[in-house]
């Protein structure tokens, strides 16, 4: 136990109504159930003082080189005790000798960049009530058409080549509660985008394409689908589709610095990442 009276521990089951609590009280958009996906793909650590839960962060491991964090959340009645220094400090060194990724807030990138991370990128969260959107024309021999339960292996292969580590246990659950278009090339899929519950509303994502027309393709089928509801995108700000997701009413609202602890995955550039599937997920 620290001096303070804080001790860690690794997260349960149990623990998930409490974390969702706490992450209300910060105005995150977190449902219990998407803390309840996660939970079921990671491990996390958590702080408690008395008996009450006053932090957790969460991390995911992809293959046998590399991990994501994400959902790191204090108390505010307990910041400035460096518990999110400690828990994150607990989950690193569970990490030890893997590639490690995460998303951070304007706040917490000082605390990332002290424990090692390195700016790689920028991701920029947009969301808004989506309007109807004209379809994108595809060049000849490509075409969208829904996914069924033959694409698993080629969806999971796309993702994996798109982010340099594989994920198949988190695609393979996606899978079964997302609307998912595929993004074909004579009969071959070239790309893949997921629509689900999440948060507020919907949450377009991952979105994996060969470039950037196949991508704005994608999700506008997908905000197509979502016309009049509230929709959420996190992508990849060199993707170069900030404006026009403003045209679909996905408006800008927050930003967040992609940063890295480790060496920089092998993605391949046949494939790319445009959307995230969370901001902790990656």
């Amino acid at each position: 136990m620290a001096p303070d009276g804080v001790v860690l521990r690794a997260m349960q089951a149990d623990d998930l109504s409490a974390a969702h609590a706490l992450s209300l009280q910060v105005h995150w958009p977190h449902r219990l159930a998407d803390w309840q996906l996660v939970f079921a793909l990671g491990k996390g650590i958590v702080a408690e003082r008395d008996g009450e839960l006053v932090g957790a962060a969460l991390s995911w491991l992809w293959g046998p080189a590399h991990a994501t964090l994400g959902l790191v959340i204090v108390d505010p009645r307990c910041r400035g005790r460096r518990i999110g220094f400690r828990m994150m400090q607990a989950l690193l060194a569970l990490l030890s000798g893997r590639s490690i990724w995460l998303n951070a807030t304007q706040a917490g990138r000082g605390l990332y960049e002290r424990l090692g991370f390195v700016r790689v990128g920028e991701v920029r969260q947009h969301q808004g009530t989506a309007l109807s959107a004209p379809l994108v024309a595809l060049a000849e021999g490509w075409r969208l058409r829904p996914s069924d339960h033959n694409d698993q292996a080629s969806l999971i292969k796309l993702d994996a080549l798109a982010r340099g580590m594989p994920r198949d246990h988190l695609l393979t659950g996606l899978l079964t509660q997302a609307d998912t278009v595929v993004l074909d090339y004579e009969d071959q899929a070239r790309g893949f985008a997921m629509l689900r519950r999440f948060g507020r509303g919907l949450v377009i994502g991952p979105v994996v394409a060969p470039d950037a027309a196949g991508a704005m393709a994608l999700i506008a089928y997908l905000v197509g689908l979502s016309a009049g509801k509230f929709v959420r995108i996190d992508v990849d700000f060199d993707g170069g589709l900030t404006e026009w997701l403003e045209s679909l009413g996905l408006l800008r609202v927050d930003m967040a610095t992609e940063m890295l602890r480790g060496s920089m995955p092998a993605g391949e550039a046949v494939v790319r990442r445009f959307a995230l599937v969370t901001q902790a997920l990656g």
